[in-house]
């Protein structure tokens, strides 16, 4: 639609408001801002100067109301050179702005579970909803193709006149014909050597395909669930390790201070105290950076926004195995078992075997039977004739055998493209199964070492934890100088630190075999660390 602006100059460009401002008042001049010395004036009048000032603020309102798309239609950026605005932009903005759901309401007083927080993801992950919503179209597309088994019956009423003059010997007759009519159309495929068949089992195999996969994408959420939730664990393990290594920082820096007091200790001790209370501190504010992050992640993972308070179980209080009750061959069986991708897979396989076998179909005559009932209510006038009517049932039936002998090899090449299909999601099964394999192998030996890296962490911290105390006494005796002791300290707080970690790592390594297994959509699934 052409633009009720003049048109576009090379030298100029003039914005809404200017052109607002000139079309209120037609004796302005209207000039480009960006070049007011040189640019060519455009006149109010030349837009439309015989138009009415009324009539033109009521077309600016119009214009405005439809959201500029009368006068100023939306179309790509001016250049490259700027970000795009415009006045879609804000109706946009608007509507995203009411796609925001509230948010999931948590009872701050409650301690919240990892099955507790499973179930609220299942629930509220926008991403279960997509795939829930795609597994149902997929049924509904397999309903399409079932109805090929039925016969298609249509109605339709049909009324009209028709008026016409008929020249007989000297003069013409006026002539009135009309009718009525309700007719039916029944249409139905006798037979079609398997064409039908193939389409109804490819969207049947389609349909557990999407079903496998909006059970892959529970299996994701709950994994995502349980990662978040393990590291934020761990994060706030680490600020309990931070905060007792702070306090342990200001035990020896007032210690240290006590020595000066009583001559007992020098000046640069008690800065390198003061030193080491300081980078103690650093790290703990550090640390809770690394918490709030991981409270977002886990919140956006529940399916609300990371403000949300949520009260969860600490790591201490959660039980942390030490050792395997399964072996790899049975991890790596039940995976081949049940995992939904892989499953998703082998659906694909037969979707595309049934595609064959409607691609063969197309070699072969389909024998298709239709009937078309239909009441007629016909009635005419002639001139100088009295009118006559009738009333009866019309109608035909046929079959219709419909058989292609040559297209130019169409059938031929659709055939070939359905085996090769057939054969790629062979051959994929075959990649997912050896990747599935390996994954497992991988996350049990992840699994195991996370677990040997516990025992290890558990010695280190208790070794460290006697170490910094004896030390310390030490000191207090004047036995040992406060260089021994900041390096004990700092010992203990790389062990707790490392015994946090060790502890979050088990139970990631726990959920992440139970992931790569397929367990976690299982029914009555233990959770890891429950």
């Amino acid at each position: 639609m052409a633009s009720l602006l003049p048109a576009p100059h090379p030298q100029i460009s003039i914005s809404i408001e200017e052109w607002l401002a000139c079309s209120m008042n037609p004796l302005i001049l209207c000039r480009n801002a960006n070049s007011y010395a040189r640019g060519p004036m455009v006149r109010r009048s030349r837009l439309r100067p015989s138009a009415p000032r009324a009539v033109v603020r009521a077309a600016i309102v119009l214009i405005l109301s439809h959201g500029g798309s009368i006068a100023f239609a939306q179309g790509a950026p001016v250049s490259p050179d700027h970000p795009w605005h415009g006045f879609a932009e804000k109706s946009i903005q608007a509507d995203a702005r009411n796609l925001t759901e509230a948010k999931l309401n948590f009872d701050p007083e409650k301690t919240y579970s990892l099955p507790e927080l499973i179930d609220v993801a299942e629930s509220h992950n926008p991403e279960t909803r997509v795939a829930w919503e795609r597994a149902r179209a997929q049924a509904a597309a397999w309903g399409v193709a079932r109805s090929e088994l039925y016969p298609t019956v249509a109605a339709a009423a049909l009324a009209g006149a028709n008026r016409t003059h008929a020249y007989l010997e000297d003069r013409f007759f006026r002539q009135t014909f009309g009718d009525f009519e309700v007719a039916l159309n029944l249409d139905y495929t006798v037979f079609d050597f398997g064409a039908r068949a193939g389409r109804i089992n490819a969207a049947q195999a389609e349909v557990l395909a999407a079903n496998f996969a909006f059970n892959d994408t529970h299996r994701n959420v709950i994994y995502r669930v349980e990662q978040s939730y393990y590291q934020f664990l761990n994060a706030s393990g680490q600020e309990e390790a931070a905060r007792a290594n702070l306090s342990n920082a200001q035990a020896v820096q007032q210690a240290s201070e006590e020595r000066l007091n009583n001559g007992l200790a020098t000046l640069p001790d008690v800065l390198e105290a003061r030193s080491a209370t300081a980078q103690a501190e650093y790290e703990l504010q550090a640390v809770l950076g690394a918490e709030e992050i991981a409270h977002g992640n886990l919140a956006t993972a529940l399916g609300t926004t990371p403000p949300t308070a949520i009260r969860v179980q600490p790591l201490r209080e959660l039980t942390i195995p030490s050792t395997i009750d399964d072996t790899v061959d049975s991890a790596i069986d039940r995976a081949l078992a049940q995992r939904p991708d892989l499953l998703q897979r082998v659906a694909d396989v037969q979707a595309a075997k049934a595609k064959v076998k409607e691609a063969h179909a197309a070699y072969y005559p389909s024998l298709n039977f239709t009937a078309s009932p239909t009441a007629q209510s016909l009635y005419g006038m002639q001139q100088q004739f009295p009118w006559g009517h009738t009333l009866d049932l019309a109608g035909a039936m046929a079959f219709n055998l419909n058989w292609t002998v040559f297209d130019g090899g169409a059938r031929k090449n659709r055939l070939a493209q359905s085996e090769a299909n057939v054969h790629d999601a062979e051959a994929q099964v075959v990649v997912s199964r050896d990747q599935i394999a390996n994954e497992v192998w991988n996350a049990y030996s992840d699994l195991n070492t996370a677990l040997r890296q516990r025992e290890a962490a558990t010695a280190l911290l208790e070794a460290a934890g006697r170490s910094y105390d004896a030390v310390l006494e030490s000191y207090n005796f004047g036995l040992r100088n406060l260089l021994d002791v900041t390096a004990a300290q700092r010992t203990l707080a790389q062990a707790r630190s490392t015994d946090v970690l060790a502890r979050a790592q088990v139970l990631v390594a726990l959920a992440n075999l139970a992931f790569r297994a397929g367990d976690l959509i299982r029914p009555n699934a233990p959770r890891p660390g429950t």
